[in-house]
């Protein structure tokens, strides 16, 4: 058993790294897209729109990249059920990093006319195909090597990817909005953060090379031959409540990072600097404290901090809405902030949370489809949504705190159906044993 512990720490801390880095870049490719289309996209793609229109159709366009989530867990989940984890984390992020480049590359429509978003459309579909495989892949690789008592800890660092993720995307959106012109920025500035995604992806790819398979895979002695169809027959139920469940923490980080950067430099006319750092600054917090929560959810179970985050959440918004609606940087940011602890409180342990909903032979699809279809409920949805309501809101855009309420009661409500998982009967027998 001591020789076990000697080998285990270092190997985790590689893995653990690895799988960060990795969901970085791939959520950098993601973000990124959404950040273009809440500042620029609507003019360049859809210039015969108004500027409200224009930004509603760039935000659909973001909406596909979440439709393409579920279809790329069933598709790479079928390849993590079938023939490993590993496999999963290599393709996925060639196939999101190929797509995002190609991003940096599409005419604007005065160059080629429709054929400009369409293609806009075809990439944004693939970068998300790409990315509905990377959670699934990376979270079980990291959750199936773990000791169980330190579960949640150890699989939280995949999930603190998306928020280096988004920092590095805005950080480069921030730095080129400042050093150019609003005109160079449309032209060619925009472009250059889609254009540094394939430097990144190589490097993704070399950090996943060495990686080894998940222990508990190989453990697997009879593999589902369609993993979908037996998840769609056995584990439906739960895949529809776990989506239902994590839909408001896809609402409220998008509403936080996509929406109202839209909404703050249009409607409010706050400079595309203020509201990048607001939002940057609250997103820090919430990276920071995601170790933190994860730690929380092994001594305290999984399922507690989930209705503590979602309850946090019915009762933020309202507030976070008033606050954004000020202008000023410093009560946006505690809005923001408010906003990305509740929605961290719950997401910290969801990556252990759900493969220990799932028996292991159909882990890597049930996981991934109930995670990502919560995406296209609350992600996909929310800057469209919330950009209709707040058009027709006044000052302070109520309807929008009142739709992310709705979606927060919704998600408490699927939490409370399902069961806690944290393996405490394991964590108690393993010093017994050894």
């Amino acid at each position: 058993m001591s020789d076990v512990r000697t080998v285990r720490s270092p190997s985790m801390l590689r893995l653990a790294a690895a799988s960060l880095a990795g969901t970085a870049i791939e959520f950098y490719d993601f973000f990124v897209y959404g950040t273009a289309a809440a500042l620029v996209l609507g003019p360049l793609f859809f210039p015969t729109f108004s500027p409200v229109a224009g930004t509603l159709a760039a935000f659909g366009t973001f909406g596909v990249g979440f439709v393409a989530r579920p279809l790329g867990s069933m598709l790479f989940g079928h390849i993590g059920d079938r023939r490993g984890r590993r496999p999963v984390l290599v393709m996925s992020l060639l196939l999101t990093g190929a797509s995002t480049v190609a991003l940096g590359f599409v005419p604007t429509y005065d160059r080629i006319g429709v054929a400009a978003p369409l293609l806009l459309l075809l990439l944004r579909f693939l970068q998300g195909l790409g990315l509905g495989g990377e959670w699934g892949g990376a979270v079980l690789l990291t959750a199936e090597h773990a000791p169980a008592g330190r579960r949640a800890l150890w699989s939280s660092f995949p999930q603190i990817g998306p928020a280096v993720g988004f920092l590095l995307a805005n950080g480069v959106m921030l730095a080129l909005s400042a050093a150019l012109t609003d005109a160079q920025f449309a032209q060619w500035g925009w472009r250059v953060p889609f254009w540094a995604a394939g430097a990144l992806a190589l490097g993704g790819l070399w950090l996943r090379s060495s990686l080894a398979e998940s222990p508990r895979f190989l453990e697997i002695d009879d593999h589902a031959r369609v993993p979908l169809v037996e998840v769609a027959r056995h584990h439906w139920r739960l895949v529809l409540l776990t989506a239902g469940a994590l839909a408001i923490g896809y609402a409220v980080f998008y509403a936080v990072t996509t929406w109202s950067l839209a909404y703050g430099t249009e409607q409010l006319g706050v400079s595309r600097t203020v509201m990048l750092t607001c939002i940057m600054a609250a997103v820090v917090v919430k990276g920071s404290l995601t170790p933190v929560m994860a730690l929380l959810g092994d001594r305290y179970g999984r399922k507690p901090l989930c209705l503590a985050g979602c309850t946090a959440s019915a009762l933020w918004m309202f507030p976070m809405v008033a606050l954004l609606a000020t202008g000023q940087p410093l009560l946006m940011f505690l809005g923001f902030t408010g906003a990305l602890v509740s929605f961290i409180t719950m997401f910290a342990v969801i990556a252990a949370y759900l493969p220990e909903l799932y028996e292991p032979r159909v882990r890597c699809t049930g996981a991934a489809v109930g995670y990502n279809l919560g995406g296209v409920l609350g992600g996909a949805l929310t800057p469209i949504v919330a950009t209709a309501l707040a058009e027709h809101g006044g000052r302070v855009p109520w309807g929008v705190g009142a739709y992310l309420t709705a979606i927060a009661l919704l998600s408490l409500g699927c939490f409370a159906l399902l069961p806690e998982t944290r393996p405490v009967p394991v964590v108690a027998a393993e010093p017994v044993t050894g």
